[in-house]
């Protein structure tokens, strides 16, 4: 499966998203809480839906239930003007009954039959994330060597690899002191 520019842009745009609504500034874990407040402001949201849609799509995460993965997959590839309305999933796609209750606010707005699509499309990739690294078009693959003119020679870019990669305390405090002096805060010694 490849995933159309579109669903490749906004897969990393409502993964943000979710991160910034998992904790607060102390650390804690406030997700529910968030999701909860954004739930019943659904009403102002879906004035957002066009501009920001991973802003509103958030709403239904959880919300899906995916009968038919091999609609969703075929779906990810298409474009912004290709993707059907919300009527055309049923069988393939249906909502827990507390998004059901969401879902005809969305519904009712200009869009909002496609922004469904899209909502339950981001949350099939969210549950999915090991799917579909890479957009159908164009090239995934940066070419390093153009990536690495682009900075100083002591760059040190961290790939998906690095994830799995063992760091320690004191590598996470580097490579954190290092982003700041680039962002031109003073470095602490």
């Amino acid at each position: 499966m490849k995933l159309s520019p579109y669903f490749y842009d906004l897969r990393s745009a409502y993964q943000a998203e979710l991160d910034d609504l998992i904790s607060d500034s102390e650390g804690k874990d406030v997700l529910r809480k968030r999701l909860a407040e954004k739930r019943s402001e659904i009403g102002f949201l879906v004035k957002m839906m066009a501009l920001a849609p991973e802003m509103v799509a958030v709403v239904f995460h959880q919300g899906f239930r995916f009968a038919k993965p091999a609609v969703m997959e075929h779906l990810l590839g298409q474009g912004a003007d290709n993707l059907p309305d919300w009527g055309t999933l049923a069988g393939a796609v249906s909502l827990e009954p507390w998004a059901a209750s969401l879902a005809p606010t969305v519904l009712r707005e200009p869009g909002g039959p496609v922004f469904m699509v899209v909502a339950a499309a981001l949350e099939y990739l969210h549950q999915h994330a090991r799917l579909a690294p890479s957009p159908a078009q164009g090239d995934a693959e940066p070419d390093s060597d153009e990536e690495a003119a682009e900075h100083d020679d002591d760059y040190n870019a961290l790939s998906a690899d690095d994830a799995a990669d063992p760091h320690t305390s004191r590598t996470r405090d580097e490579a954190s002191s290092h982003w700041l002096a680039e962002a031109g805060f003073d470095r602490k010694d």
